[in-house]
């Protein structure tokens, strides 16, 4: 064994010196240039020698490649219980241009277990603190996922095919494609919770561990950031995150107003991007109509794809539920899964919830599933819901109010009247229901959707200054909101 010169920094230098000997014997010339003379030894507290790597990567690379040789070498002239730490330098999440650093035990320092160091920032008990980074090849990080959000599981229809065509291109692909960031927005209930953790599930599926990825509600993300300025730890949050390869942040409307939050995710994006990262995004609205969100991240959402997902229609709803009874393993007549997708159809959460309402009926008062008691089931569940009116029943309404035929407000007409009444039916369908505007365009004769702008804004406008149309639109509205409940 080494004996220990006197001076610590004197002493660190020369056990390294001689690993350095022993370690440039066993690799090639050009490997030691590259992985062994950047390194610095810090110090030496008894046995465990403490060396300052560049970067991260520089870390993961010389645990994943020469782990065993690093092992053998200090044992060699530390003894047995010889162990060695990395002081890692981290950016910090300021622009002070200053590194800081952070100590973690290599992997050879323990046989079966993985040694950690925990950052000092208090997340709650719900969720296990993320800020621990193993001394592993490849640190290991809870990404919070549900198992049960898969591509297989999520059924695919026009309502949500771009966005599912695009989360699994990303899946296969990470940060490599186009969509990054991709931000999926929708109603409560649409599946866009569903289709992002199924994209890092699918990710995890294809690539093991060879990405970190993670899974974060916002609200979630906003407390962390808020426990760590507290705790004087804002740099351990940024230098964690940063770790991150595939970040999925949900419901970002929850970050509306917190603008110091937003300040940490304007810098934490701009950093994984530039480092080639995947960035998944959900929403309950089009990033540009939440309120207290800074242009400047609302301009970052936008660089990649934003895909709307929309209630699904009534083919989607029964694919959606004989896939629910399947996998159940259980036994509905169709009958009464197509009265089930006619009667709700809102979104696939109270879908499934008539769904479960109605086999819990059966099961526990022992009775037969038929129309009978699908049709009470239903009549009780939707007491309780705001439903959304389609299009086709606002326009019927319309034309019944002006005493037109509907199809003549699908025709090309440009009479003053039946233009005026198409414009209303279209506002009346961008008011009271999820439709994409081009959805409403093809409802009407195929109109695009700039035509369908165009006609919102002219009723809007119009019944600032005329009383009798706001009168007769007031009145449609109310009528609307009866059918509603």
């Amino acid at each position: 064994m080494l004996e220990k010169p006197v001076g610590m920094s004197q002493s660190a230098q020369s056990v390294w010196t001689s690993c350095l000997d022993v370690i440039n014997d066993n690799v090639n010339p050009q490997s030691f240039k590259t992985w062994f003379n950047p390194i610095e030894p810090v110090k030496l507290e008894k046995d465990v020698l403490t060396i300052q790597v560049p970067s991260m990567f520089f870390y993961e690379w010389l645990e994943e490649h020469y782990v065993d040789l690093l092992s053998k070498t200090i044992k060699k002239f530390l003894g047995i219980e010889a162990r060695l730490e990395y002081s890692i330098i981290l950016e910090r999440a300021d622009a002070s241009g200053n590194g800081s650093t952070v100590n973690v035990p290599t992997l050879a320092n323990k046989d079966s277990q993985n040694p950690s160091v925990a950052m000092p920032v208090s997340i709650g008990p719900e969720i296990p603190n993320p800020f621990v980074i193993p001394g592993l090849k490849k640190i290991k990080i809870d990404p919070q996922l549900n198992q049960n959000y898969t591509f297989n599981n999520f059924i695919e229809g026009e309502c949500n095919s771009l966005a599912r065509s695009a989360g699994f291109a990303v899946a296969n692909k990470p940060g490599q494609t186009a969509f990054n960031p991709l931000m999926l927005y929708g109603g409560v209930g649409l599946g866009k919770t569903h289709l992002a953790q199924a994209i890092g599930n699918k990710i995890k599926e294809l690539y093991k561990d060879q990405y970190i990825v993670l899974y974060v509600q916002s609200e979630k993300f906003s407390n962390q950031f808020v426990d760590a300025i507290k705790n004087n730890s804002k740099n351990d949050f940024f230098n964690f995150y940063q770790l991150v390869d595939v970040l999925i942040l949900d419901d970002v409307q929850f970050l509306s107003s917190k603008h110091k939050t937003q300040d940490i995710l304007f810098h934490l994006f701009n950093h994984l991007h530039q480092a080639g990262k995947q960035l998944i995004f959900t929403s309950d609205r089009h990033p540009k109509d939440i309120d207290g969100m800074d242009d400047r991240l609302l301009s970052r959402f936008k660089w990649g794809l934003s895909c709307d997902l929309q209630p699904p229609d009534l083919e989607t709803r029964i694919a959606i539920l004989g896939k629910k009874t399947y996998m159940d393993g259980i036994s509905v007549p169709k009958e009464i899964i197509e009265y089930i997708a006619h009667n709700i159809d809102s979104n696939v959460r109270e879908l499934e919830g008539a769904l479960i309402s109605l086999m819990a009926q059966s099961s526990l008062n022992k009775k037969e599933i038929d129309l009978n008691l699908a049709k009470q089931i239903i009549k009780n569940f939707v007491r309780n819901i705001t439903r959304e009116v389609s299009i086709d029943y606002i326009q019927k309404l319309v034309c019944d109010f002006y005493e037109m035929p509907i199809d003549i407000i699908k025709a090309k007409s440009r009479k003053r009247e039946i233009v005026q009444t198409r414009q209303i039916a279209m506002f009346l369908s961008k008011a009271h229901t999820k439709s994409s505007l081009k959805n409403i365009g093809k409802h009407f004769g195929g109109k695009d959707h700039s035509t369908v702008i165009h006609a919102c804004n002219t009723i809007d406008n119009l019944m600032q200054i005329d009383k009798k149309l706001r009168g007769e639109v007031d009145a449609l509205q109310k009528k609307i909101k009866i059918s509603m409940t």
